[in-house]
């Protein structure tokens, strides 16, 4: 996983700034719930009044609230309050009168000061309209009356219902005021503050303010701040989007180059370790899963931990009496996260090797699909495939079951929590200890935290599939490979050009218990036919794989050119190669692109020279477009011999020093195998022919034929000498070869 963490590195740009989006998402959505408080508790509750020191007093009205502050506070009203003619202009050049259209002669304006001393007088304030209320309160106690002179009751009064209170505890002596007021500053600063505004609307009431209007505009004002968050929010999230997308795309190229460019260094030792159809898998479905992880990982796994924590202390801020319901919830959705995820991680790697499993079985039939028709094994296939899909389906239904009760769980959760807050949040409503405004946002950030865990718990779905697929992937990028080239490669030798020669060569399996190859000794020299012969599993196709470097020796040297094939770069020495494999493999595409597969930049002269000589153009000839006929992926739409006829004159047009033909001829019938053999020979001049054959008739004209049995060189030598000194040889020769032949 840290080795693929490496390909984001050429992203750092991009996640840097898909961070910092995410911040700008975090604080744009952290925001609104405030936003949202604000519109209900300033502009429903307080019409729009946002301080309880109100911007404008009258001078009775000064006069009054002075009376219930102590010295400090009259100080501080004294020191901020300015008393000016309603005539006068303010400092944007607007007349009082205008302002405060009810207002008298003279009135009290609020000098422009900063958040510190606007809380002072805020506080001031407020404790003197608790204390009034206090006042009023112990009045009406000791007389027995039942009038509501609480401050939620006196947003009913007027400024002249209010004077008319205060006419009431005029007489009041000093010392009971200052008792009121030592009880007043018991209360909640909140609490305070609310007094103070219920006051402060009634005295700008009283002096002509329009408090709908006051209100509509706070609201609109508040409610256009919302809208131009949401749509920086929603920007981000938008950009966000676009840059995960961009990056788990480009990170996905990346890992898809680099394993696909990793499997092209593989030798045949690497691919005994790793199906086909598993590599396939990893160049697919695990990189996909890697890509779907990023995409969704860049935008959750940074958002969700700072929205949770940021909606915490938000919340914390908003109520701190009720924070153990959050508390509580995310213990629960911890533990439900857990106890998941501890159910289905097991199963993802289970997943991965069912699509390995189902991907074989699948290609297995369809590859062989004549194969199966012709033993008319369908009903099996179909069995076969059915438990390799079933098994996939129910581990995939069983994880989807399980992650399933997410969502409903989640939901219950979410629900639960919105009615505990409301039912505590009512009683402390109830108890003016707190705003339905700030109940309201308390109950929006814990749902913020709840679909931050949400968020989460996707994540815990996607990073163990991730982590399986990366480590899959890993695997193919770290394997090492076991054929490298030498630090310090050698030039081949010029006077040995051609020259291929097994000196002592042993050659073992991976795992297996006896060598394939055993003390195998030969030269096969330019301009001559060295043939290899042999039972089925004698080793003559590993020795065609050694030529090629597919393999190393496990013991002694293989020399081309006079230089040991360790000692040189595998394309050089593959470039002095023409290799035509006994299945030939050809490329969708056409005939031409498929025989310029060696030699890019042939001529139509050399191909069509090439094909004359593998005696294709018979049926070329036939093909409405020739050269330019489409061959279908693996060459399904020719037969097995124009596929090695196709082979051959694609090798033949590389002109290579080298030609190992690995029974290359096995799917022709004699008349043709015969004209090959006769054009090769003038083809092919001074190059090196190394042919491996079933067929002692494809050989019997080689200069050396060489006798494999179980590994082993058991014979040396042309046609005629083995006939007489090499029992295997003959035993192969006389049960192909009529007596007249073997005379």
């Amino acid at each position: 996983m840290t080795k693929l963490a490496n390909y984001l590195k050429p992203f750092s740009v991009g996640l840097i700034m898909a961070v910092i989006l995410l911040a700008a998402q975090v604080v744009s959505n952290l925001s609104l719930p405030n936003y949202m408080s604000d519109i209900v508790n300033v502009g429903i509750q307080q019409n729009g009044v946002t301080h309880a020191a109100p911007p404008a007093i009258s001078e009775k009205g000064m006069a009054l609230m002075t009376t219930f502050m102590d010295a400090s506070e009259k100080q501080a009203f004294t020191q901020n309050y300015a008393l000016k003619a309603v005539t006068d202009l303010n400092e944007k050049g607007v007349s009082y009168q205008s302002l405060y259209p009810k207002a008298g002669g003279s009135l009290y304006i609020r000098q422009a000061v900063d958040a510190q001393t606007q809380q002072t007088l805020d506080q001031a304030f407020g404790t003197a309209a608790m204390t009034m209320v206090t006042l009023l309160q112990d009045m009406a106690s000791k007389s027995g009356s039942t009038a509501n002179a609480s401050a939620m009751g006196m947003q009913q009064m007027d400024s002249s219902a209010l004077y008319q209170v205060a006419q009431m505890i005029g007489s009041v002596p000093p010392s009971v005021i200052s008792d009121a007021h030592a009880k007043a500053l018991e209360k909640d600063s909140s609490f305070l503050k609310q007094s103070g505004i219920v006051l402060s609307k009634v005295f700008l009431g009283e002096l002509g303010v329009d408090m709908t209007h006051l209100q509509t505009s706070y609201i609109l004002r508040i409610g256009m701040i919302m809208l131009i968050v949401t749509l920086l929010g929603g920007v981000a999230t938008i950009l966000v989007s676009f840059l995960s997308s961009r990056i788990a795309s480009a990170v996905a190229r990346d890992l898809r180059k680099d394993v696909f460019a990793r499997i092209e260094t593989f030798t045949n030792a690497e691919f005994d370790q790793f199906s086909t159809a598993s590599l396939i898998t990893r160049c697919t479905n695990d990189v996909m899963q890697i890509q779907r992880f990023l995409t969704m990982g860049i935008r959750m796994i940074a958002y969700a931990p700072i929205m949770g924590l940021g909606s915490v202390l938000m919340a914390i801020d908003k109520s701190v009496s009720m924070s153990w319901i959050i508390a509580v919830a995310c213990l629960v959705l911890i533990g439900l996260i857990m106890v998941l995820m501890s159910v289905v991680m097991p199963k993802f790697k289970v997943i991965q090797n069912l699509v390995d499993r189902l991907n074989l079985v699948s290609r297995e039939n369809l590859s062989g699909l004549m194969v199966i028709r012709a033993f008319g094994t369908q009903e099996y296939e179909k069995q076969r495939f059915a438990r390799a899909n079933d098994d996939l389906t129910e581990t995939n239904l069983f994880v989807n079951r399980i992650m399933s009760l997410m969502m409903p769980l989640m939901t219950l959760i979410m629900n639960g929590v919105t009615l505990t807050i409301v039912w505590v949040g009512a009683h402390q409503i109830a108890e003016s200890a707190l705003q339905v405004g700030d109940m309201m946002a308390f109950m929006q950030y814990a749902m913020q935290i709840i679909l931050a865990f949400l968020m989460l718990s996707f994540m815990f779905v996607m990073v163990p599939r991730a982590m399986v697929s990366a480590n899959r992937i890993a695997e193919v990028l770290e394997t090492g490979i076991s054929i490298k080239d030498p630090a310090q490669a050698k030039p081949f030798n010029e006077d040995r050009k051609g020259y291929v020669e097994f000196n002592h060569v042993n050659f073992r399996y991976h795992n297996a218990e006896e060598d394939a190859l055993s003390d195998i000794t030969f030269t096969a020299k330019p301009g001559e036919m060295t043939a290899i012969i042999g039972s089925t599993g004698s080793g003559k196709s590993t020795i065609a794989n050694m030529i090629l470097r597919f393999y190393d020796v496990s013991a002694g040297e293989i020399l081309v050119d006079g230089v040991d094939v360790r000692q040189v770069r595998q394309h050089d020495l593959r470039e002095k190669i023409g290799y035509i494999p006994q299945k030939g493999m050809l490329f969708s595409g056409t005939i031409a692109s498929n025989l310029r597969y060696g030699k890019q930049d042939a001529t139509d002269e050399e191909i069509e020279q090439a094909a004359h000589v593998a005696q294709a153009m018979e049926f070329i000839d036939e093909k409405p477009d020739r050269f330019n006929t489409a061959i279908s992926q693996g060459g399904v739409n020719v037969s097995g011999g124009q596929k090695q006829r196709l082979a051959i004159a694609r090798a033949l047009i590389k002109k290579p020093e080298i030609f190992v033909f690995d029974d290359s001829f096995s799917a022709l019938d004699y008349k043709t195998d015969v004209a090959l053999r006769k054009a090769l020979k003038g083809s092919t001049g001074a190059s090196t022919l190394i042919v491996i054959a079933q067929r002692v008739s494809t050989i019997k004209q080689a200069q050396q034929i060489i006798v494999l049995d179980k590994g082993r060189i058991v014979g040396k030598g042309t046609h005629e000498q083995l006939l007489k000194t090499c029992e295997p040889y003959y035993e192969i020769a006389s049960s192909q070869l009529s007596q007249e032949e073997l005379a």
